[in-house]
């Protein structure tokens, strides 16, 4: 009972001090804590219209992300880890620029927490990469990490896991190739393809079974777009794709990288 009450104790001044955001940029990290971001000379108080992960307007304590991002070139490639695994793959560019759509990193106040994404769920604290005016842009949801522990740059996808390529014959406007870009930008961050990626969070998409090979093509686009709707359970974290996020020539695209990959295996 003794090692309960001091477990509860630590977690609770934990809670209390803060989280930490860990940047791995250069040749050295480094950390922020809550409390820093929250007093930081360029926060402010933030209002997101349409968030991604609350599905409602959400008022915020932010950061602009590009003052947190020093050294951080538009032609790089950064990655944000999320504690549940989750591995967003973004370019530098849409990160820095300061608008139309700009991009924020919301700080949770631990004496003030925000609500849980869903009951008995936790919250997208305590740190979340928010977009003021996402349509500006083009922002798709997967840009929108949330519980974020730690961003990094480093080499593009295409440079640390060439398992994901596909055939370099292929021509350069070959659909193949967009599905390729796509699965990037929407898969990548939860799942990992022929064990390439870095994502904890969902199945591989190629070993030992592509869905292509498994799923009748109307079924899977009906999962992909909408999956409780083709089988619920409460659990679920995959979340849909509708038109408005992939449209019907992209979905076509994503597609085709798949059905591309399945006799492309590798050990």
């Amino acid at each position: 009972m003794r090692i309960l009450i001091a477990l509860l104790c630590l977690f609770s001044t934990l809670s209390a001090t803060g989280a930490t955001l860990t940047l791995k940029i250069g040749e050295h990290s480094r950390t922020w804590q809550s409390e820093q971001l929250l007093s930081h000379p360029d926060a402010r108080d933030i209002t997101i219209d349409q968030d991604v992960a609350y599905k409602r307007s959400m008022h915020y304590r932010a950061v602009p992300l590009a003052v947190l991002l020093e050294g951080v070139g538009p032609t790089d490639h950064l990655q944000a880890v999320s504690f549940d695994g989750f591995a967003a793959e973004m370019p530098a560019g849409p990160l820095l620029q300061p608008g139309p759509a700009r991009a924020w990193l919301a700080v949770e106040d631990p004496r003030q927490p925000w609500p849980g994404l869903a009951p008995g769920k936790p919250s997208a604290g305590p740190f979340y990469l928010v977009w003021a005016d996402p349509q500006a842009s083009g922002i798709r949801p997967e840009q929108w990490p949330y519980q974020v522990s730690t961003v990094s740059r480093l080499a593009p996808v295409e440079e640390r896991f060439p398992a994901l390529l596909p055939d370099p014959a292929l021509k350069k406007d070959d659909p193949v190739r967009e599905g390729f870009a796509l699965f990037q930008q929407n898969c990548l961050a939860c799942h990992r393809l022929n064990g390439a990626g870095d994502a904890q969070f969902g199945p591989d998409l190629n070993v030992p079974h592509n869905p292509t090979e498994y799923f009748q093509p109307a079924f899977l686009r009906q999962y992909i777009r909408d999956p409780q709707s083709l089988r619920h359970w409460p659990q679920a974290r995959m979340p849909g794709f509708p038109v408005q996020v992939l449209n019907d020539k992209e979905l076509d695209a994503l597609l085709a990288y798949l059905q591309h990959m399945a006799p492309r295996k590798t050990p």
